[in-house]
């Protein structure tokens, strides 16, 4: 991504203004790569060098009809100009957007709006202690739920050694993470009943809740086995835990009803965000009335809010992208135009004898260069992911916009469906042929 004079001078001023020069660290790709977009539509952005890309980043998933879809954004601007945007009250529309959602997620009862995926994985495990009176909570290996401190200890399986004879060392991911926060954290790997079993017999009476993301959208959609699924909901029964599914990244992409559609398992507390509101900053988290009802002003009630939580930007936005997904056949589409962008990379794949395996569901697949599909994130480390790297720089390169690391899946939206197949094929033989010449 060189000879980008714009977006060099725009890097060196906001190098003057921001850290790194980017409003997120996960922006920032070096200087001589870091993207500023200048306009986006349907599945495309348009940078300020003006090269356009067809992306299947989609700013990490939220985009899930297209880039300014017409449906959503007229249903905001109408919101904003007919009824405003908050208050600090209530409007009609909180329950609106809520019969959206438990129209097609059978599991929640009732539910609270957040602003982030950061802050509905918060209020969930918040609401969880304060259900069930105890402290602890266990994540699985490979998941990313939110930025917030104790949600920021991971295995550092980029240091490990599969060879070793090791498991991963849990450590924070970056600064200014106090060793404390780590103290009610258990960690367990993927697919593992035999983990499970020996942390609920360690401390299983002060575990409050299981989190997990059935399918991995920060681990290349490695996902849960049907009877790893159906493990966490009956250990959870069986310890009087709660089971939290954190679909920030699933939900109302993978299925109407999510993950938990597909699996047929539902949890006590669930998370959405993401592809909620089509990009518009909307996020939720819900479940049982009986635990959702702890969030009170009574004695030991759970206190949760936000100034700009359910703002009506947001719900008009998640109105609008829920009525359309439910109403459309838009997943429909978007679930057959990846299963047609997979079988056009297994073809250039197979072109240049690249073993590989397809993880996830067609909407948000992942690609992992070798011959096993991981089933858990110590897996991931086994397979080419150098290669991958190689070939998706490639790609960006030729006008394929995506992350260019293997543990961050290809996201489709319906707007994929118009896009040019044939030229994409010659783009992705392009690339890799250029990367395994560079090998």
């Amino acid at each position: 991504m060189s000879n980008k004079p714009n977006r060099d001078a725009l890097l060196a001023t906001a190098h003057t203004h921001m850290p790194m020069g980017v409003a997120d660290s996960y922006r920032y790709w070096g200087d001589e790569n870091t993207v500023f977009v200048k306009n986006m539509k349907g599945c495309t952005i348009t940078d300020e060098d003006e090269q356009t890309f067809v992306d299947f980043r989609l700013a990490y998933g939220p985009i899930i009809l297209g880039y300014r879809d017409e449906r959503i954004d007229n249903a905001v601007i109408n919101s904003i100009q007919n009824i405003g945007t908050m208050t600090g009250f209530s409007t009609k529309m909180d329950s609106e957007v809520i019969e959206l959602v438990k129209s097609m997620c059978p599991q929640i009862e009732k539910m609270r709006f957040a602003n982030s995926g950061t802050e509905a994985v918060l209020g969930a495990i918040r609401t969880a202690r304060g259900y069930t009176g105890r402290n602890k909570v266990v994540v699985v290996e490979g998941g990313f739920h939110g930025l917030y401190d104790e949600m920021m200890w991971k295995p550092d399986v980029d240091s490990w050694d599969p060879e070793s004879g090791t498991i991963p060392e849990i450590k924070s991911f970056g600064g200014g993470i106090p060793e404390a926060s780590r103290e009610h954290l258990e960690t367990v790997s993927l697919n593992d009943a035999e983990a499970l079993d020996e942390v609920f017999a360690r401390v299983g009476d002060d575990i409050a809740a299981i989190v997990i993301e059935p399918i991995m959208g920060n681990c290349g959609s490695i996902a849960s086995t049907q009877e790893y699924m159906q493990k966490l909901r009956d250990i959870c029964d069986q310890n009087g835990s709660l089971l939290i599914i954190d679909e920030v990244k699933t939900g109302f992409r993978v299925a109407k009803g999510g993950a938990q559609e597909l699996y047929g398992i539902y949890a006590d507390l669930t998370t959405y965000a993401k592809a909620m509101g089509n990009g518009y900053p909307v996020a939720a988290f819900g479940g049982k009335a009986a635990i959702m009802d702890k969030i009170s002003f009574g004695k030991g009630g759970v206190t949760h809010g936000g100034t700009y939580t359910a703002n009506l930007i947001a719900l008009s936005a998640a109105k609008a992208t829920l009525s359309t997904l439910r109403d459309t056949d838009a997943l429909d589409s978007i679930n057959a135009t990846g299963k047609k962008i997979q079988g056009i990379l297994a073809k250039v794949f197979d072109k240049f004898g690249v073993d590989h395996r397809f993880a996830g569901p067609d909407s948000m697949f992942g690609i992992h260069l070798g011959n096993i599909v991981p089933q858990n994130y110590r897996d991931w480390k086994q397979t080419n992911s150098d290669l991958y790297t190689e070939f998706a720089h490639n790609l960006i390169k030729h006008g394929v916009m995506l992350e260019p690391d293997s543990r961050e899946p290809w996201f489709i939206c319906e707007a994929h469906k118009n896009m040019d197949f044939g030229w994409l094929e010659k783009v992705a033989e392009q690339s890799m042929q250029e990367a395994l010449n560079a090998q």
